[in-house]
């Protein structure tokens, strides 16, 4: 059966990944109803307050469920009162006599109770298939979970030789379309991006998917210690249609805070310290906020803090084929380094592909 259960395990993953976006922040889960190696129904976890995965699937069966069918599911089935009733409920009143669970939910709401429960009522459940892979797809979910902080990706885009902006301060674009239509993707997948006051002084970003359709938008998330946003910009204006929150520090008291709050931004004083705000009180409020996962677009000064604080937790780094050189160019990491290179932070789970013409590095800090 390993090769089975493998093999549905992986269709309950494709099955998940639709609602990367959508269910945060609730875990992505896919379910496959099976009975003799077919599939009779499959479910997904679209968005919070709706049906969970596996009683999606079993309300899509035709008809009444066959003896000897199986459940797949990537999570383990929840066993407790939330937004929905218990999914162990669902499971058992359908007669269901065997479960294959991917990994055991991180949630102490659920950590083994809803496969305990099963057990206890005599239904066969298997756990632990393909754990890797389940645990990479619901990897920021767990750590919010656990820690009450969000899984924070840093994205940087560079040349060949670290720089990301020339002498003359231009910096788009160092990568081609097909890269800059990947980060619209990636967007789409978190729950909020993150920039720097100077990136949107300088570039006027709109920070949204806007090429992708009926796309999932990100809340925007500005760092701005002493409130130097423009009233005018293309983040402010379309506050009322995307979320932008700006950080700012505690002691920020000017009628520009009301002029903002006006046009829909959000204002969120978080302690700073010589003029930058504080990584960890920053991820403390934006977990308590139900911000899962954090993307971090920079620019340098952003993403040299971050890595400085060690809050990153996963590196995308995209390189183009082009050489700016040393004199007067903007390194991607400015305000960070290490000594000697002992101290150097390296990458673990690397992987390298190709995107047009450029490349994309992506791995997880060691720890």
């Amino acid at each position: 059966m390993k090769a089975q259960d493998e093999f549905f395990i992986e269709r309950t993953l494709q099955l998940a990944r639709k609602g990367i976006g959508w269910a945060s922040p609730n875990p992505q889960v896919g379910a496959v109803v099976v009975h003799e190696g077919k599939v009779l129904a499959e479910g997904y976890h679209r968005r919070v307050g709706v049906p969970h995965a596996e009683v999606e699937a079993l309300k899509r069966l035709s008809g009444k469920l066959p003896s000897g069918a199986i459940l797949y599911v990537n999570l383990e089935p929840c066993d407790h009162h939330g937004r929905t009733p218990p999914c162990t409920d669902l499971l058992l009143k359908s007669g269901l006599q065997r479960v294959v669970v991917g990994m055991i939910d991180p949630n102490p709401r659920v950590r083994g109770r809803g496969v305990r429960r099963l057990r206890e009522a005599g239904v066969d459940v298997t756990v632990g298939v393909l754990r890797e892979k389940c645990y990479r797809l619901n990897e920021s979910y767990a750590k919010w979970i656990r820690r009450g902080i969000p899984f924070v990706t840093l994205k940087m885009a560079a040349s060949l030789d670290g720089g990301i902006a020339a002498a003359d301060g231009s910096s788009r674009w160092v990568t081609g379309p097909l890269a800059r239509q990947k980060v619209h993707r990636l967007r789409s997948e978190v729950d909020a991006v993150l920039v720097g006051v100077g990136t949107v002084l300088k570039d006027d970003p709109y920070l949204t998917t806007r090429p992708l359709r009926s796309a999932h938008q990100p809340v925007r998330v500005i760092l701005d210690t002493h409130l130097r946003i423009p009233e005018r910009s293309r983040l402010v204006r379309g506050a009322s249609q995307v979320p932008v929150w700006v950080v700012c520090g505690v002691k920020i008291v000017t009628s520009k805070v009301q002029r903002l709050k006006d046009r829909g931004v959000r204002i969120i004083p978080v302690i700073s310290k010589q003029g930058e705000v504080l990584w960890r009180p920053l991820l403390k409020r934006l977990g308590a906020e139900g911000i899962t996962n954090l993307l971090v677009e920079g620019g340098g000064e952003v993403a040299s803090s971050a890595l400085g604080a060690g809050v990153v937790d996963k590196l995308l780094y995209f390189v183009a084929p082009k050489l700016f050189g040393g004199k007067g160019t903007l390194s991607s990491f400015p305000k960070w380094g290490v000594r000697n290179i002992r101290q150097a932070l390296e990458l673990e789970e690397i992987c390298v592909e190709k995107i047009g013409e450029d490349y994309l590095f992506e791995g997880y800090l060691k720890r």
